[in-house]
């Protein structure tokens, strides 16, 4: 993953705990980042405060029909954002899942991850680093609890790690 993709995870991951600090921090090394690459023009902190805000559903405080129209929602809400850089979505729904240890959240992200990311090399990559950044970000805690689940996940493609 890039740098500016890491702090994107990053900065979405000071909204999801709520911390001044973070925010002010990955924002400017964002903005720093987007500069340096020219990035295109979007209102990246908007989408992503609206991503970590559709995040804040969890499947053990929503009935099965309303999980399974949460699923359809976010896949339809995800692609907006995917217009402007590519998988984001996905990688901040999987860092999410990995800091409240949401199995649920990790499976949907995964999949999406592994549409995205079709060889399994460069996936592991970008599980690993999604998964540092969590860590990184004050959550070593829910790695070892989902330690488990991304080897499960990554199982599933046939990588053994």
């Amino acid at each position: 993953m890039s740098e500016l993709e890491r702090e994107y995870i990053a900065y979405a991951l000071g909204l999801y705990y709520q911390c001044d600090h973070c925010l002010q921090y990955h924002g400017r090394v964002v903005e720093r980042v987007r500069k340096k690459i020219d990035a295109p023009k979007w209102e990246w902190q908007d989408e992503i405060l609206k991503v970590v805000l559709f995040l804040r559903t969890s499947r053990a405080n929503v009935s099965p029909m309303e999980w399974d129209g949460w699923i359809d929602a976010w896949r339809r809400f995800a692609i907006r954002m995917h217009h402007h850089h590519e998988g984001l979505s996905c990688n901040i729904a999987y860092a999410v899942g990995i800091a409240r240890a949401d199995e649920h959240l990790m499976d949907i992200a995964f999949e999406s991850l592994g549409s995205t990311y079709q060889d399994n090399a460069t996936l592991l990559g970008v599980i690993r680093d999604i998964d540092r950044v969590v860590v990184f970000m004050k959550a070593a805690t829910s790695k070892n609890r989902t330690d488990p689940i991304v080897r499960r996940q990554l199982k599933t493609r046939g990588v053994h790690v």
